[in-house]
């Protein structure tokens, strides 16, 4: 029998020399803290970076609010007319839901780019939107949902009821003065 000698291949050598990179970069995931964003190519820092609560606010980057803060258990349940479970916030959202037993309804705070967008994708879908006078620099309502701005920041509250939409007209045009009050 005869025996011939293969030569590595350039695809085993490449994965054979990122293999270490990719161990070391996947040993980071899983830790609660956030990695640092790269260094630019080729620059070297003057400064250290600026932790985000040193930024500013500017028009595209407003400061950062709590949606818990916007609307309380207490303003939700109201808004709802019926008991809520404990805030649940993820990321720039706020979520009270009705426990399994109760009557279904869910209040969801939204703030920033995703309240906007919700704005606009019920524009987009020709829903009716009511403009609210007074209520922060812009703000409208939805049968289910209003919208408000404040200083260059977005925020909607969304009702999910089974009941008739026109009842909840009121409630949700309260919690749009309310919301514009603390942004």
């Amino acid at each position: 029998m005869r025996q011939t000698r293969r030569t590595a291949r350039p695809a085993a050598l490449l994965l054979a020399g990122l293999l270490p990179l990719v161990a070391g970069s996947v040993a980071g995931c899983g830790s609660d803290q956030e990695d640092p964003p790269p260094a630019s190519v080729g620059a070297l820092p003057s400064e250290p970076p600026a932790s985000s609560a040193q930024i500013a606010p500017t028009a595209e980057a407003p400061a950062t609010v709590d949606p818990c803060a916007l609307v309380t258990r207490k303003e939700a349940e109201r808004l709802a007319g019926t008991g809520l479970g404990e805030a649940k916030p993820i990321r720039e959202t706020c979520t009270y839901n009705s426990p399994a037993d109760g009557p279904t309804a869910q209040v969801e705070v939204f703030v920033g780019p995703g309240a906007k967008k919700f704005l606009d994708i019920e524009r987009e879908l020709g829903h009716e939107l009511r403009a609210l006078a007074g209520v922060g620099d812009e703000a409208y309502a939805s049968q289910e949902a209003v919208f408000v701005s404040r200083s260059g920041q977005w925020v909607s509250v969304r009702l999910v009821r089974l009941n008739d939409p026109a009842e909840n007209r009121a409630p949700l045009e309260q919690v749009a003065r309310t919301v514009a009050g603390r942004i």
